[in-house]
């Protein structure tokens, strides 16, 4: 078997030996080094260059951000980030994922050493998607200016209705996008985003992504964007040229009231592991906008999404999967596909065309020239 190469890169001691542990106990993971600083990095990867760094944003003599602007521009890799959680280090955080970085993981100022331990299989696992990363993907995307919890359904938070709606009796006229997507989403919303016009349909996104960074994922995409974009408040309205992002660590569900729709914020356990879920707003999407409705489940690991986007597609809606090439980790849309959730397979230039079609129930050309 050959074994996943690692660099951590941190200037912290306590990380270097907690994560140095934690890796070293893994058999399909080999553990390179640990550096303090970027420097260091880049004399030990002389030796020995890893498949996977796991990278600390701010630290001495060179920052995190510019070590991996480097790393990309020189021999793209598959990046890490161990970020603390809070929200000031959010836009560092997110440069780093727009840079090129595969995906983060947060990590506190304070009980350290307990939280990096019980968090051992999520930072495992990450590394392991990191390896499988597309990493031409994340370089051509990096080139452009600019302890696991029990696992629950989306029943712990919405649960299926008695009588589905049907589908003629759910559409108002009013469209609604609902957008799931996790690793390299970052990348793969902007690209979709950036190319729609004010007068969209109105859209409503899970990006898997920690409590401190939606806000200010949102908000650096409502100044690159033409359409409005912005964390979801609870009671937000769904109108033509907004996307709402649902805010991390709430699920975020679809409501309808007459003819128009908002945005319900709840509290509530992790779907999937994860909240929000992107299964928790396909579900509400498909009860109460039916054929009015246009799913998309975009680039990701793991299988979140995919249940809820079979739903959507029974109760009417047009659902669309990323395909594989355009993806930067093609877990969430293959799982879609597996379970014939997808009308659709198309790669991501193609999804501001769909939806800016006319009506989303309508069958449209899949990207390999199929029906």
């Amino acid at each position: 078997m050959n074994r996943i190469k690692v660099l951590v890169v941190d200037d912290s001691a306590v990380v270097r030996q907690v994560v140095l542990g934690l890796l070293q106990a893994d058999p399909g993971i080999e553990v390179l080094g640990t550096c303090a600083d970027p420097l260091l990095a880049m004399q030990r990867m002389k030796l020995q260059w890893p498949d996977v760094i796991v990278l600390d944003v701010e630290m001495p003599r060179m920052d995190g951000l510019t070590f991996l602007r480097r790393i990309m521009q020189e021999r793209p890799t598959a990046v890490v980030i161990c970020s603390t959680l809070t929200e000031a280090g959010a836009p560092a955080t997110l440069a780093a994922l727009a840079a090129g970085a595969v995906t983060v993981i947060t990590k506190p100022r304070i009980g350290l050493q307990r939280f990096l331990s019980e968090s051992a299989a999520e930072l495992t696992a990450a590394i392991r998607v990191a390896a499988r990363a597309n990493l031409a993907r994340l370089s051509a995307c990096a080139a452009r200016p600019q302890a696991m919890a029990p696992r629950l359904g989306a029943d712990a938070v919405l649960a299926v209705p008695h009588e589905p709606v049907p589908a003629a009796a759910a559409v108002t006229g009013e469209r609604v996008v609902a957008i799931g997507t996790s690793t390299g989403g970052t990348h793969a919303l902007q690209d979709v985003l950036m190319a729609l016009p004010v007068d969209c349909p109105g859209l409503v996104i899970v990006q898997h992504m920690p409590p401190q960074f939606t806000a200010a994922f949102a908000q650096r995409l409502d100044g690159l964007c033409a359409v409005e974009v912005r964390e979801a408040r609870d009671q937000d309205r769904v109108i033509p040229g907004r996307a709402l992002i649902a805010p991390g660590g709430r699920h975020m569900l679809l409501k309808r009231s007459g003819a128009r729709y908002h945005v319900e914020i709840r509290d509530g356990p992790p779907v999937n592991r994860h909240c929000p879920s992107v299964d928790v707003l396909f579900r509400s999407a498909a009860v109460c906008a039916g054929a009015d409705a246009l799913g998309i489940i975009m680039t990701g690991m793991g299988d979140d999404g995919a249940r809820g986007l079979r739903e959507m597609r029974a109760a009417g809606a047009h659902t669309v999967a990323q395909d594989e090439a355009s993806c930067v980790v093609f877990g969430m849309p293959r799982e879609a596909i597996r379970l014939e959730a997808a009308c659709q397979v198309a790669a991501l230039e193609e999804l501001p065309r769909i939806i800016r079609a006319p009506r989303p129930g309508v069958q449209l050309p899949r990207a390999d020239g199929g029906t």
